[in-house]
């Protein structure tokens, strides 16, 4: 499969993942939304395995991936369905869209790469002030919807941390196993969470919550987990954050059409001001030149 055709479909996935993350939680919780959908997710991905005759890898560098990247997919995660709670599906991908600048920030610092200039200190102040207006929109919400904004900012930070990680590992291991191995790490996790945590398993499940857990588990864990690190594989880790320049636009729609979210002029406004900032950080033309080589087959 080619770069831009990953990149592609990573982008129709995580443009209606916030939407649909909304939609599993819906009457019965946020951490059975999110358990079942990771269970699920993982028996899918390594019966994939199993019946494609790929195979798990077992060694030391393999372990260490899979715990990078499911430590990583356990923390975000949690801290995104705890933020959907109290936030506009459409704010997930946005605020998300901070990950480029994080990104960026942590590889410079473990993966030895680019280090800042002018030109990326003025897309981070953007991007900044766009969070500023976003989180302002969330104080006239309710206490709740910026505590929300504030959890979507630490999934960042883990998402972030986890990518540079899985990187450094250097495990090259093909996208189904890694994204299997990440699944076995990370569900585990969830379910001692749910039993610690969730008050009751839920009687009745709705047909939209079933279907957006279905979605999530198959598209949105496993087939999305693997275009992820097929690209995470083939280009440097800023810029697989770059699909974040455009899946928030995507879902601000998505959640207005599909959920009748409001989109007040703050909300635009900050909106436009992190998906600025972010182009201002990332599209240079060096990067688009190593962008293009590695696309190439």
């Amino acid at each position: 499969m080619s770069v831009p055709l990953s990149f592609a479909g990573l982008i129709l996935i995580w443009s209606t993942t916030p939407l649909a993350i909304l939609w599993s939680s819906e009457g019965v919780g946020y951490l059975f939304g999110i358990t079942s959908r990771m269970a699920v997710g993982c028996v899918v991905g390594l019966l994939l395995v199993a019946l494609l005759g790929i195979g798990m890898r077992w060694n030391n560098r393999a372990l260490a991936a899979y715990l990078a990247g499911g430590l990583g997919v356990y923390g975000a995660m949690l801290c995104t369905y705890w933020a959907a709670q109290f936030i506009p599906s459409g704010w997930i991908s946005l605020i998300f869209g901070l990950s480029p600048v994080m990104t960026a920030l942590m590889a410079m610092l473990w993966l030895q790469g680019d280090s800042m200039n002018g030109r990326k200190f003025a897309g981070m102040g953007l991007g900044l002030l766009g969070l500023a207006a976003i989180f302002g929109s969330s104080l006239s919400m309710d206490m709740h919807a910026a505590l929300g904004v504030l959890a979507m900012l630490l999934a960042v930070g883990i998402y972030s941390a986890s990518t540079v990680w899985v990187k450094r590992i250097r495990a090259s291991l093909p996208p189904l196993v890694m994204s299997s191995g990440t699944l076995l790490v990370a569900t585990p996790l969830f379910m001692l969470s749910m039993a610690l945590l969730a008050p009751a398993l839920p009687q009745h499940i709705e047909p939209r919550t079933l279907g957006a857990i279905g979605y999530l588990a198959v598209f949105g864990s496993v087939l999305g987990f693997s275009l992820f690190y097929y690209v995470l594989h083939h280009v440097d880790a800023t810029r697989v954050a770059l699909i974040t320049l455009v899946t928030p636009v995507l879902a601000l729609a998505a959640g207005h059409w599909l959920n009748s979210e409001p989109l007040g002029m703050d909300v635009l406004l900050g909106s436009a001001l992190i998906l600025s900032g972010l182009a201002l950080f990332e599209l240079d033309m060096g990067s688009m030149r190593r962008f293009r080589a590695a696309s190439r087959p």
